[in-house]
């Protein structure tokens, strides 16, 4: 019901036919519910061993549905896009982001620094979709070829057209240019030094 909400939030266009969730959500309570709404899951089913019927006899039905959808070519296709698309960024959160592991009190708290950490892997991914990178380390590369490729255009019209000196200077058009040409340099070593390429 919380993700109809979203969507309908978010103003998606169709209605929530197919559901697919991860072998937490699995239940025959879930199954049944999914059902009543007519909505069809594909939800991955735990090892639970033999099962026994005897309380909810009208489950059987559904969950031999549900796990003949999941076992099929349309089912495993669907569990792969989610696990692409969900478990991925999961991933990057709890495991890279060292979420999984939080000393915070109180759920608020929790739910904030979650909030920060998530919004800050879509930036990336906003970033990567523009760039082409989308942490500080993928651009530190990028930076320092953009600081080389300014480098040499500043050097090659400097080449082309030589600065020109204030009049009245005894120095001629050359040692100017020699001078910013030196400072360049410097200017492009400390960029590549600084950005570790």
């Amino acid at each position: 019901m919380e993700a109809a909400e979203q969507l309908e939030r978010a103003g998606a266009a169709g209605t929530l036919d197919e559901l697919i969730a991860d072998k937490g959500y699995h239940s025959n309570r879930t199954l049944i519910d999914l059902h009543a709404l007519g909505i069809r899951a594909y939800v991955s089913e735990p090892d639970r061993g033999m099962r026994r019927w005897n309380r909810l006899p009208d489950a059987q039905a559904l969950v031999y549905a549900n796990r003949r959808r999941i076992r099929g070519r349309r089912g495993l296709a669907l569990l792969r896009r989610r696990a692409e698309r969900v478990e991925r960024s999961f991933a990057h959160l709890y495991e890279t982001g060292a979420m999984r592991r939080t000393h915070l009190r109180g759920h608020q708290n929790i739910l904030k620094r979650l909030l920060v950490h998530a919004g800050g892997f879509n930036l990336g991914l906003i970033m990567r979709q523009l760039i082409g990178a989308g942490t500080p380390r993928g651009l530190q590369g990028r930076l320092g070829v953009l600081c080389a490729l300014l480098a040499a255009i500043m050097d090659a019209s400097h080449r082309r057209w030589p600065v020109l000196t204030a009049p009245g200077a005894t120095s001629g058009a050359g040692r100017s240019h020699s001078v910013t040409r030196s400072r360049l340099v410097y200017w492009h070593e400390s960029m590549t030094c600084a950005t570790g390429s």
